[in-house]
């Protein structure tokens, strides 16, 4: 056929044609293969305890359209004959692509092994798994910065100037967000030094609730009451922070205050019913019970002692049950609690008359 003879771009049809064939052909083989690879070694994956198959198929997956046809195209174009200039675009074209490819394979990489180790670490150690995180951020940040270089410096771009020039632009740019990198880097200092972690409890200027995510530039706090607390983490680190999840026991001071008209055994007997209830409540160490001081209208009494654990709702139940056996003894031995009283004594006409009144 004469008009396969034809000439475009300085290569026949006929060479057109075959190019063409070989590149579906082999793109459609290696879509086959990777398809093919992704199905076997995603049923071996599921059966067995080894990572690296894991990790095979989940590259696997990251790997792009582009690059198959690339690779394809790359092989066709032996069957045609290019343009010097042409064809060093065209390297440089395929160039790119497999650095962008190698790119996403890394950090694919990086995304399944931190997952895995932020999985593993969650149920056991919560500060490293928020390390882990926080780690695998800077890796990906460090992997597409290098990525980004190698592109640019295929391109033809001067990357020594290139990085002297962001070192001055830098600084600039640094006293213009210095706010955003306060935030940056206090997030820094709570990965590293780990003053809290995903799940602790806390207290910051009388707002409490317990951690939910620690972010580059914002650390989210779940309240009791359930809204959300959003705090800047260059401010958190600022202020003094109250973290109850690693409290191993909650000290409890607690006073009460009996009426003046008292027996004196009945005082007495005080310390010992104080003392019996609270050894009787699990979780709770007993310290002491004393008759502390004289009282406006009230004989005052302290009793101190310890919750085992940080849990806030197990130190709530052990307090009400305490407070409630407390009431429930006193009642039965007619022990009676004060309550805030004055007695304003009239003198008229060489009488002296009483008066109480409820304060």
């Amino acid at each position: 056929m004469v008009f396969l003879e034809d000439v475009y771009l300085g290569n026949t049809l006929q060479s057109w044609l075959i190019a063409t064939g070989v590149l579906i052909a082999i793109f459609t083989f290696l879509k086959i293969i990777q398809k093919a690879a992704i199905y076997k070694l995603g049923k071996v994956a599921a059966v067995t305890d080894n990572q690296v198959d894991d990790l095979i198929v989940h590259m696997l997956g990251q790997t792009k359209f582009i690059i198959l046809l690339a690779a394809s195209a790359y092989v066709a174009s032996s069957a045609i004959v290019l343009k010097p200039s042409i064809y060093a675009l065209w390297q440089k074209a395929i160039v790119l692509i497999l650095i962008l490819q190698g790119g996403l394979w890394a950090g694919a990489g990086i995304s399944f092994v931190l997952g895995r180790a932020v999985q593993k670490k969650m149920n056991q150690d919560t500060s490293s798994a928020t390390t882990i995180t926080f780690l695998g951020f800077v890796a990906r940040l460090i992997l597409w910065v290098i990525v980004l270089l190698l592109i640019l410096d295929n391109l033809g771009v001067n990357i020594t100037g290139l990085v002297a020039g962001l070192g001055i632009g830098g600084i600039a740019v640094a006293l213009a967000v210095q706010n955003i990198l306060g935030d940056l880097l206090a997030s820094l200092s709570i990965v590293l030094d780990k003053p809290f972690v995903i799940g602790d409890m806390i207290v910051v200027d009388k707002l409490m609730g317990t951690i939910e995510n620690i972010g580059l530039k914002t650390t989210r706090v779940r309240s009791i009451d359930g809204e959300e607390l959003i705090f800047s983490n260059n401010d958190l680190l600022k202020s003094r922070i109250h973290n109850y999840k690693r409290m191993q026991e909650r000290r409890i001071v607690f006073g009460f205050g009996v009426v003046y008209q008292t027996a004196e055994e009945k005082l007495t007997l005080i310390n010992d019913i104080v003392k019996q209830v609270i050894q009787a409540r699990e979780y709770v160490r007993f310290e002491r019970v004393h008759f502390k001081e004289y009282g406006e209208s009230a004989l005052k009494y302290e009793a101190v002692y310890h919750v085992k654990g940080p849990d806030y709702r197990i130190y709530m139940d052990v307090q009400e049950a305490i407070n409630l056996d407390i009431f429930r003894r006193f009642r039965k031995e007619g022990i009676e609690f004060a309550y805030p009283t004055r007695t304003v004594h009239l003198q008229s006409e060489g009488k002296e008359q009483e008066l109480n009144r409820t304060v």
